[in-house]
């Protein structure tokens, strides 16, 4: 057997779904005899005695070994990753396009970009290319990946399994409509959208109805103003912004809800979709990108953005109890046949694959690459403990200035 099977990835966030499925693979890895570590550059505070940095992975590696690379954007540990001897795999869980965050993050936008840009040089270097959906495996093939393949995303629901804490949702739980999103609070997932067509429904089917918007802004501030700003200019009623909650409190929120709303429009999975099904929330989704394959026949799609439209379909998911009970029924059995998957043995029939091919040529990789590592960490270790190191340039002179002394006066 190899000596392991490590997991590196920029980030392991709480509760998101690139977090649950490193764990849950790290899990299986575990089962099957496997060493097996998370490597990464930050993660969640929750989460951080689950991982090692990834400043230790050069010392952990051995070109016996095999590395899972999780690649959701470009990051410094993805490049250290790359230039090690070990075999790789590549589990792709794509990257937003760049434009969706033009005028709203523009750091954002730069890493994107630069994270698509990086991710063609991996068609070179990894045994795998795995999508965690089709429409990610589809894009790897695009790239130019010589052999991919997809491994699913399974979700776990037992960050949803315990007893709900309805101390902020409970306000809410009344006899009124409660429409649900759940995800963050970012521009592909087009917030003003659902806004726009719960609006429509307010105002032209059901004026006791309300908006629960679950999810994390964090970064994203002048989106969520301009969110706010768009609720104020069309003088939409009763839309809640909630924020990040625990998984206790995200279990009241499905509790409540009356039917779940998407209207994003790039996805490489969209894990909500699934806990909605899982909580018994018959979904309205946006049919782009991977949504219509991640809902899998439950739920209903729609394929224009006419908010009265979409809004009639709202009222006729709430107010017809047989069309309600069909799609929860249809939801039922396509969660069914994603969590009759035996993702244990994919993975690690993709492991052994990936360790007892053919083992492919490393690419070439910079001969000054490793004195480039140890200056760029260096110069973080200045910018933590002695910040002002990047502060004491002297100021700029401007014209006239070049004989005065250090007190102004001319020397």
């Amino acid at each position: 057997m190899p000596r392991a099977v490590h997991q590196v990835l920029a980030t392991l966030g709480y509760g998101d779904a690139i977090g649950h499925e490193v764990l849950g693979i790290q899990r299986v890895l575990r089962a099957a005899g496997y060493e097996s570590e998370i490597f990464v550059e930050t993660a969640d505070s929750r989460l951080e005695d689950l991982t090692v940095d990834y400043r230790d992975l050069p010392e952990a590696s051995h070109p016996d070994n095999l590395l899972i690379h999780h690649f959701s954007i470009g990051s410094r540990a993805s490049r250290v990753a790359y230039a090690l001897p070990d075999r790789m795999a590549l589990v792709y869980h794509n990257i937003t396009p760049p434009e969706f965050f033009i005028d709203v993050h523009p750091l954002l936008v730069q890493l994107c970009y630069l994270g698509r840009r990086e991710l063609g040089v991996y068609r070179n270097r990894v045994e795998i290319g795995l999508g965690d959906s089709e429409f990610n495996r589809q894009e790897l093939e695009d790239l130019g990946f010589p052999h991919t393949a997809v491994l699913p995303v399974v979700p776990d629901f037992t960050h949803l399994a315990g007893t709900p804490n309805f101390m902020q949702a409970g306000t809410f739980d009344d006899d009124w409509v409660n429409v649900l999103f759940v995800g963050r609070m970012i521009p592909n997932k087009r917030i003003e959208d659902v806004i726009r067509a719960f609006h429509a429904y307010k105002r032209w089917f059901n004026p006791r109805s309300r908006l629960l918007l679950v999810g994390s802004h964090g970064g994203f501030e002048r989106y969520l103003a301009m969110v706010h700003d768009f609720v104020a200019r069309i003088g939409a009623a009763d839309v809640h912004f909630m924020g990040h909650v625990t998984n206790e409190e995200l279990a009241a929120y499905y509790e409540i809800a009356d039917v779940f709303l998407c209207a994003s429009e790039h996805e490489g999975f969209c894990v909500p979709l699934m806990e909605a099904f899982h909580m018994g929330v018959p979904v309205l989704a946006y049919a782009a990108t991977a949504v219509p394959a991640t809902m899998d026949g439950g739920g209903i799609l729609y394929h224009r953005k006419d908010p009265v439209e979409i809004a009639g379909l709202i009222d006729a998911v709430v107010a017809n109890t047989r069309l309600r009970d069909d799609v929860l029924d249809r939801q039922d059995a396509a969660l069914d046949r994603l969590q009759g998957r035996d993702f244990g043995g994919m993975l690690l029939r993709f492991v052994d694959d990936a360790l007892n091919g053919p083992r492919r040529a490393h690419p070439p990789v910079a001969f000054d690459f490793w004195d480039h590592v140890r200056q760029a960490e260096w110069l973080e270790e200045v910018r933590a403990y002695r910040p002002a190191a990047f502060e004491a340039l002297p100021k700029e002179q401007g014209p006239g200035t070049e004989d005065q002394g250090p007190g102004g006066a001319a020397a």
